[in-house]
């Protein structure tokens, strides 16, 4: 009998994540700020789409035309599903890389990404996915890829091997993966237990494989348990993208591009002598530990002249995208965590606060106006900007004419997974036009906007919706680590967050379109 799977999991399928540096949309500030022309994105592609939350998000909140397949036939029709119900046109398939590389009905593509799955198929599988992407990506077309790196992952290669062959060998046949899992982790924590010099010579180990203890078991059998798991350097990268005319651009993480928070001036010194990008690449990976990429690869990357990158960079639309009061002025980098200058950080907040998409121009323009001490520059504007899209409380924006042809898209897709909510807190996003993709939409949130939809006017009334539906379901709430056991309790924690949402995010979600 043939193996479709060839060595992946796939008898437990992936979580619903959403991953923003998949949307086309940001590469444009990052390109931009690397001083390299971006492309005009009408056609994409994403190679192994999970759920296919991510595709469809940004299908139904953009114009782009999107192509995709996932091998895995539960994940593939799930995916197919929220197409359906947005009808935003996504062209999904259940093909193995091969199949879908060789279809003959695909266009060439501007754009082509894959989140992750480059570290966990074979060698086969990636010739397969360099040839399809130097034949059917465009010339100047952006390529994005993330996946796990070296030096980050070397002191946890034999520990991985170590869980995947207990799963393998000494887990009970017919008890699955998940079983087998807990199974592998418990003989691990024993082997820690036991001291041996492995641990000693990698004192963090420990408290690693506590935190993969924690860990959802859907994602874990997907990022340690398949049967190919090859961390891989940047270097070859390099090589494997190379054959395809492709050169790295820049990181998609936009955190990335702040070396005072990852690097120290000694580190920064010592990179600032490597002529060769790649090899600074490799360098700065030892000094910040990376133990996962998320990069930019441009087919023919061409330059801006400098006046071209600042009229560029000043026309790029931002919006903020969670409760200006849940913006914290801090940063976590490699370093540590660090404050964030309140004279230059509050300012912009402020002026993003009533979450209205805004130029840099816009806002240079506009805190020039109202500085009432020293002037912030268009080049910290820039930095705190990359800060907060690198921190989730900013995201790109796309105009307001594409913004409009996508609004009816993505009420659609929406209203459908806010059903799903009733039954379900797997599904923690929703879509937005404004920023052509997903932003979070925790279960409870979800529900309060239905209710609304339905015809519930006040909070308590949304309260109470939720709680029928969960009582409905033998459900209950939880608090401080406590399952609450009576209706009065529960109605009084959900007429509490019902509150809360009216309040503090529902203004932000009308803004962004969501509700």
């Amino acid at each position: 009998m043939t193996d479709w799977t060839a060595g992946y999991v796939a008898d437990i399928t992936y979580t619903y994540g959403y991953y923003p540096e998949l949307n086309p949309l940001r590469l444009r500030l990052a390109l931009l700020h690397e001083g390299l022309v971006p492309p005009q994105v009408g056609t994409a592609c994403e190679l192994g789409f999970g759920q296919g939350m991510s595709i469809n998000l940004h299908a139904a909140g953009s114009a782009v035309q999107w192509y995709g397949t996932d091998f895995n036939p539960a994940q593939a029709g799930f995916a197919q599903e929220l197409a359906a119900a947005s009808g935003a046109g996504a062209k999904l398939y259940d093909d193995a890389f091969a199949d879908f590389a060789n279809r003959a009905d695909l266009p060439d593509f501007d754009y082509i990404g894959l989140h992750g799955i480059w570290s966990w198929i074979s060698d086969d599988n990636r010739r397969v996915i360099v040839d399809f992407i130097r034949r059917k990506l465009k010339v100047g077309g952006v390529l994005y890829i993330s996946y796990n790196t070296q030096p980050g992952w070397a002191a946890m290669v034999p520990l991985r091997e170590l869980l995947t062959e207990h799963a393998r060998v000494l887990g009970a046949d017919g008890v699955g993966i998940v079983s087998r899992i807990d199974a592998a982790l418990h003989f691990a924590e024993q082997l820690l237990a036991a001291n041996p010099a492995y641990a000693r010579a990698n004192p963090q180990i420990a408290e690693r494989l506590k935190r993969i203890k924690e860990q959802n078991r859907h994602y874990l059998a997907h990022e340690y348990f398949n049967r190919d798991w090859h961390p891989m350097s940047v270097a070859r990268m390099g090589e494997w993208l190379g054959s395809a005319k492709l050169t790295w651009a820049c990181s998609a993480n936009t955190l990335d591009a702040i070396d005072a928070i990852h690097l120290s001036a000694e580190q920064q010194r010592l990179l600032a002598t490597i002529p060769d990008p790649m090899v600074r690449q490799l360098v700065r990976d030892f000094c910040v530990n990376q133990q996962f990429r998320r990069d930019y690869w441009v087919k023919g990357a061409r330059r801006l002249s400098a006046l071209e990158q600042m009229e560029a960079l000043r026309d790029e639309r931002v919006v903020l995208v969670q409760p200006r009061a849940d913006v914290a002025l801090k940063v976590t980098g490699s370093l540590g965590e660090a404050a964030l200058q309140e004279a230059i950080y509050t300012p912009i907040l402020d002026q993003l606060a009533d979450h209205k998409p805004k130029t840099l121009g816009q806002l240079e323009t506009a805190l020039q106006a109202s500085a009432s001490g020293q002037a912030i520059t268009f080049g910290q504007l820039l930095q705190a900007v990359l800060v907060l899209m690198g921190n989730g409380a900013l995201a790109p924006a796309q105009d307001e004419a594409h913004s409009a042809k996508a609004k009816k898209v993505t009420e659609r897709l929406n209203a459908h997974l806010m059903l799903k909510s009733r039954g379900s807190s797997d599904i923690g996003y929703l879509a937005s036009p404004v920023t052509a993709g997903g932003v979070g939409a925790p279960r409870f949130h979800q529900l309060f906007v239905l209710a609304k939809q339905q015809g519930h006017k006040t909070p308590p009334d949304w309260a109470n919706f939720v709680w029928q539906l969960l009582a409905a379901q033998g459900q209950r709430l939880i608090k401080e680590g406590q399952a609450l056991q009576t209706p009065e309790e529960n109605l009084a924690e959900l007429s509490t967050q019902a509150q809360t949402f009216a309040e503090k995010h529902l203004p932000l979600w009308k803004a962004l379109q969501v509700a």
